[in-house]
């Protein structure tokens, strides 16, 4: 149950500084993600959003994954 646990919060920890990352980029190329609307800009921040998410999540399961010897 422990592990389950720790991965379950990897997984949080590393979707949500994927997405905070994604929103910095986003801001940095000048987007709002909340724009009233939806915009061109406002979608286009969404996705960077969500790409940065799926990434951190898919980078916190890689470090977490078990390592595999090939000896």
């Amino acid at each position: 149950m422990l592990a389950s646990l720790i991965e379950g919060l990897l997984d949080a920890v590393g979707f949500v500084v994927g997405a905070l990352l994604g929103f910095g980029l986003g801001q940095a190329f000048g987007l709002d993600l909340f724009a009233p609307g939806y915009g061109t800009g406002s979608i286009a921040a969404i996705i960077l959003v969500g790409i940065g998410g799926g990434i951190g999540l898919q980078t916190a399961r890689r470090f977490h994954a078990p390592k595999v010897d090939t000896e």
